[in-house]
């Protein structure tokens, strides 16, 4: 057990919030020589009784290893926290949630401090973390050196998925996939809004509303397909000028419902301007081009 731990690549962890602690626990328990640093310092107790080494501060932490991976609560606290260490020489994994031009800011200042950098999404919620069969899995963008050379060691925690040398790549793709779901949770919402005065029981709507939201997903593809070929009438089955028709039902029922409409019909409005604007042979694509003006 001894040979296999020192075979195994030793990291640093700075930030042992819920995340952080739990990144920290599966390289501990996969073997990893495991160097930690947090501000309030008795989250490191725990760890420290299962083998991890507490640095004193962030700069002895860093200098114990070379690869670095945070996890703090915003840029603003990893430029805070790294402020005094050296980091020529090591590889930066900075899995702090931020925006794509943060990440690229840190990822050039990162390389005027003579360090790899390598920015992440976690797509995943701490209990995901370490159980492979729960699916999460963590984006990165820059140095596809450092992603290549720390691969196996990053996969421990979860899944990895390299999304491009643009630093600021991971964070977009991070937002862009919250987004969608925050879109979905919005539909649900609606959903079970619409049933809330009725004798229905929601546990009832549920596995017809999951079973549902399931079907819809191969429309992902379509929308890639189309935005890629330029062509928004391809493979379309409901044009955008039938779905329109349909919307007063939509708003009327939530009207009746004693429902509000503002989580929907932002989305109404801009499938009757995409209309108005000629795209009714089209599906639901057009829509994007009215976001991105």
């Amino acid at each position: 057990m001894a040979h296999d731990t020192v075979e195994k690549t030793a990291v640093t962890m700075l930030g042992l919030g819920a995340m952080g602690t739990a990144l920290a626990r599966t390289w501990l328990a996969a073997g990893h020589p495991l160097t930690v640093w947090n501000r309030t310092p008795t989250r490191a107790v725990a760890l420290a009784a299962d083998g991890a080494r507490v640095a004193d501060n962030a700069a002895e932490a860093v200098a114990a290893n070379t690869l670095v991976v945070v996890c703090l609560l915003d840029d603003t606290s990893v430029g805070e926290v790294l402020a005094g260490a050296h980091l020529a020489g090591k590889d930066l994994v900075n899995l702090t949630t931020g925006t794509p031009d943060q990440a690229r800011a840190r990822a050039e200042w990162a390389r005027e401090r003579g360090a790899r950098y390598l920015d992440g999404g976690i797509m995943a919620v701490p209990p995901m973390i370490g159980t492979p069969e729960a699916g999460g899995y963590v984006l990165y963008s820059g140095s596809r050196t450092v992603f290549e050379r720390h691969q196996e060691t990053l996969g421990v925690p979860a899944g990895t998925t390299y999304v491009g040398e643009d630093a600021g790549f991971a964070a977009l793709h991070d937002v862009a996939l919250l987004s969608a779901m925050y879109g979905m949770f919005a539909g649900v919402a609606h959903a079970f809004a619409l049933i809330r005065r009725e004798d229905v029981d929601p546990a009832a709507l549920a596995p017809l509303l999951a079973d549902w939201l399931v079907a819809m997903v191969p429309t992902v593809h379509q929308t890639a397909d189309q935005l890629r070929s330029g062509d928004y009438t391809r493979g379309v089955v409901s044009t955008l000028a039938m779905q329109v028709a349909g919307t007063p039902t939509l708003l009327s029922t939530a009207e009746a419902q004693g429902v509000g409409t503002e989580l929907l019909r932002p989305f109404v409005d801009l499938m009757r301007r995409r209309l108005a604007e000629g795209g009714g042979e089209e599906d639901l694509t057009g829509v994007i081009d009215l976001l991105v003006r």
